[in-house]
């Protein structure tokens, strides 16, 4: 298209295909097709339709809570209620009270595949499309684009909401409009953005402390008078918004103990450590350590809590140093800062979102195995902004592959097989993804095709034998012990890559180097750039040595090469082969 002067149409063909795509993904079956008497997670959303056009709001936390009660934040529960109205107009059979449960007629599975389509291009592709133009204004055209058809057709997210049946992208929608919000300098709409993430799908809190973090370390940053100023709003607005989104379970529209209806339905301690054969520490260890056999409840819960607070504890801790760190030097003296556009914590936040919610996902308590889909947003955006040669893109769509592998057990129980295996080859195809390339390879690169390995090998076991009698849940349990290590091998490179970038941002150096940094922005001319580092720029590493050591790739310089013949690439912070100046003020380092 771009040779025949057809620029302007790249994007929307690559929307439009990318819902023809999830269509498709939408014939197949779904979570308990034809399973009586629960069926599954289609129903669960279908009766959460049911019961809140019927019942008054008092009543959606608490009725019949045997078969399927609304156990999701109340922005979910006005979604249903919207589709139910919409979707009883057309038909009330669909969503007659009680006596609709468990409904399958063709029309009513075309109506719900259609809510799930309708809101994932209403709030998830106009994120991506935002998130291109945001965060990497800088990049040639067709490198945008092509960060695009990463995102648009991520296997494991579309094999979940169009297949499996969910709405993740509206949750993870409004996190990325967050960040986009926030690279845009537009913290107080960030901020009510990643509320309504939050009122949408309880599961937006494993990004929480790194939002949370990111925000406070702003105020940091901005000094005792600007600082102070931007907490409140953002307390205000945060307040708010919440207010907003509960105020039907809230005096005077309700009695006081009302709120308790959906908090206790939202966090649910009561269901166990883990459920199914998810690909965390829990489930792997429990194969050795038989938790739930020697340790309570209450225990396991206050263990999982104090992990998943020390796996998020670098991210915050690196992006609060950080901030005191690179205050400009006027701030210490007068409490005044002349504020930097925007704060250059911006590429902080990636890696941190990543260490958050990798570090709910891998120790927190109830966590189910589609909930890798939460840190697969941050990884996926930073894949999406490196090159072939980088370590960001291997571990990215190691990562990416793994995470579809470690949900095989629940998308082959929902029949989804074929989904899975050509998602899977059209989307490493489309990335140009080879991981049985022999030749040039790194350590990283040699990993990943063990793990690949290893992944087919279960596989083609699957298919020839059956599981002994007494050990039913083999295949699923080996599942996990090769998945889990992929996943915290990851959660300690965004440590890692935190804590470079923190380096090479002058957060963890000197105060007075990194005064002198800031000051220096300050002076000089700003654009909008890319705030995603890249692993290969001489601009965030800490040494060329140490940067060649942690790549495995043995490059001398450290720039990798993505041209072909005809072709305008580039990795992150290189254009056309010109190197930029260092900006760490700017939304991006160049």
């Amino acid at each position: 298209m771009h040779h025949e002067n057809m620029k302007a149409w790249v994007v929307p063909s690559l929307v439009l295909a990318s819902i023809w795509v999830k269509w498709a993904v939408g014939l197949g079956s779904y979570s308990g097709q034809g399973t009586p008497p629960m069926f599954g997670d289609y129903e669960a959303q279908r009766h959460w339709m049911e019961l809140t056009i019927h019942l008054p709001v008092r009543q959606w936390y608490t009725y019949d809570l045997q078969y399927w009660g609304l156990d999701y934040p109340p922005l979910t529960a006005y979604v249903s209620w919207l589709c139910g109205k919409l979707g009883a107009w057309i038909d009330p059979s669909w969503f007659a009270l009680d006596e609709s449960r468990g409904i399958e007629t063709p029309g009513s599975k075309v109506f719900m595949r259609f809510t799930v389509l309708a809101f994932d291009t209403l709030i998830y592709v106009p994120a991506l499309l935002m998130f291109a133009r945001v965060w990497q204004g800088t990049r040639s055209t067709r490198r945008q684009e092509l960060a695009l058809a990463i995102l648009l057709f991520q296997p494991a997210l579309i094999l979940i909401d169009f297949g499996h049946f969910q709405y993740n992208s509206v949750m993870l929608g409004f996190t990325l409009l967050a960040a986009n919000f926030f690279a845009a300098e537009r913290d107080l709409l960030g901020a009510v953005c990643f509320v309504l993430s939050l009122g949408f799908k309880q599961m937006a809190l494993y990004y929480a402390p790194a939002v949370g973090s990111y925000l406070l370390a702003k105020c940091i940053y901005l000094g005792r008078s600007e600082g102070p100023r931007l907490f409140v709003r953002l307390a205000m607005v945060t307040l708010i918004s919440f207010i907003i989104l509960f105020l039907p379970f809230l005096p005077p529209f309700a009695r006081v103990s009302a709120i308790l209806d959906p908090l206790t339905r939202i966090f649910p301690f009561n269901r166990g450590l883990f459920e199914d054969k998810v690909a965390n520490f829990w489930c792997a260890s429990n194969v050795v350590l038989k938790w739930k056999y020697w340790a309570s409840q209450g225990f396991l819960v206050k263990l999982s809590a104090a992990l998943t607070a020390l796996g998020f504890l670098p991210a915050v801790a690196t992006l609060l140093f950080s901030a005191y760190k690179l205050q400009p030097q006027g701030t210490s003296r007068d409490g005044k800062a002349k504020p930097v556009q925007p704060t250059p914590l911006l590429p902080l936040l990636p890696y941190a979102l990543l260490t958050s919610s990798l570090s709910f996902f891998l120790f927190s308590f109830q966590v189910h195995e589609k909930t890798i889909l939460v840190p697969l947003l941050p990884m996926t955006l930073l894949l999406s902004g490196s090159s072939p040669e980088e370590q960001t893109f291997e571990l990215g769509m190691l990562m990416n592959n793994v995470a579809v592998f470690s949900m095989w057990p629940l998308l082959k129980r929902d029949g989804l097989a074929l989904q899975y295996v050509t998602l899977l080859i059209f989307w490493n195809t489309l990335v140009g993804y080879n991981p049985f390339k022999i030749k040039g390879r790194s350590l990283l690169q040699l990993l990943s095709t063990t793990v690949y390995a290893a992944a087919i090998t279960l596989h083609t076991a699957e298919l020839l034998f059956r599981p002994p009698s007494r050990l039913p849940d083999l295949f699923p349990v080996l599942n996990v012990l090769i998945s889990t290590p992929v996943f915290a091998l990851v959660w300690l490179w965004s440590i890692k890559r935190g804590v470079e970038v923190s380096w090479a941002l002058g957060g963890l150096g000197s105060r007075t180097s990194a005064s002198s940094s800031t000051a220096t922005t300050q002076g000089s001319t700003s654009r909008k750039p890319l705030p995603f580092p890249s692993d290969s720029r001489r601009d965030l590493r800490i040494s060329s040595s140490n940067a060649n050591a942690s790549d495995g790739l043995g490059r001398e310089d450290g720039v990798p090469s993505m041209r072909t013949p005809g072709t305008r690439t580039m990795s992150l912070g290189f254009a056309q082969g010109r190197r930029r100046k260092v900006r760490s003020g700017s939304v991006d380092i160049h």
